[in-house]
This record gives C-alpha cells, sequence and structure tokens, in this order.
C-alpha cells in the first residue's frame, strides 16, 4: 500500500507520520478483496501500487483555540473502488483514529456485498443447471415451471 501525506497549517512529525502509516496499513488486511491479479503483474512497465492512499491532516484555521479544530481527510483508491471519508475533531489522533474506523466500515460493507453478488450468482446458476431448457418461461422476472 502506498501512503502519501499532505500536511495543511501543521508541521508533519516523525511521530504524526507513523501513526498515520500505523493506523492506514492496518486496514490493509480488510481490503485483500479488492485485490486484482491482473492490475498488480509485477511486469507491466508502469506497474502502479495496487492500493493508494492520500491522506491530508491539518486545522481548519490558526485563530482557533477550541472546538473541533483539527481534520483528517483520506481517499483510498483501487483498481475498481474509491473510498473516502473525512472527520472533524478536537485532537488530530482522534481525528485520524475515526477516518480509519470508517474506512474499515466501508471496507467491511464492500466485502460483504461482493461475497453477497457471488453468492447469488451461484445460487441462480445452481437452480438453471437443475431445470431443463424447456422447463424454463422467464415471465416478468419469475422462472415458472411447465409440465412441458
Amino acid at each position: 500500500m502506498k501512503i502519501s501525506i499532505k500536511t495543511k497549517n501543521l508541521e508533519l512529525s516523525k511521530s504524526l507520520k507513523n501513526l498515520i502509516e500505523n493506523k492506514i496499513n492496518s486496514l490493509d488486511k480488510f481490503s485483500k478483496i479488492f485485490h486484482d491479479k491482473e492490475y498488480s503483474n509485477a511486469s507491466l512497465k508502469k506497474a502502479k501500487p495496487e492500493i493508494e492512499a492520500r491522506v491530508e491532516v491539518g486545522r481548519e484555521t490558526m485563530h482557533h483555540q477550541k472546538g473541533e479544530i483539527f481534520y483528517a481527510d483520506c481517499r483510498m483508491r483501487f483498481f475498481r473502488n474509491n473510498l473516502k471519508s473525512f472527520v472533524r475533531a478536537k485532537n488530530l489522533n482522534s481525528a485520524i483514529c475515526e477516518v480509519k474506523d470508517d474506512l474499515q466500515r466501508q471496507l467491511k460493507q464492500n466485502k460483504e456485498k461482493i461475497t453477497a453478488q457471488t453468492k447469488r450468482r451461484a445460487r441462480a446458476l445452481k437452480k438453471d443447471l437443475k431445470m431443463s431448457p424447456a422447463a424454463r418461461l422467464y415471465r416478468k422476472g419469475r422462472i415458472r415451471q411447465e409440465g412441458v
């Protein structure tokens, strides 16, 4: 996973960079479903990373001292999918943690969606294979069995 970090009205310290990299790299285990073998082929001349994350952290303004003045914005790009999350918080660490949690929820939701679609297609194929071609009549999206 390639991570690009951008800051606004902040200085990127080593501890902040390590925190962001640790939180975003922990999402790599949830994104295994989005890996594409054709895209990750190393023989391609212009091989791009499989997953790219662009993280922007910063302060909204320099003159405010209280309230939700810090923000974290992360955009993850996959081969055929994009996820994004934007959070404002009172401190920078909580904003980064909330962004990670939101992206983790989105990754799990997309994974469940893909597996449900695969299972639905498999069930439909199994049902079609059991029925003879002469017995299938498609009417209003339903399959009716006729004694033909």
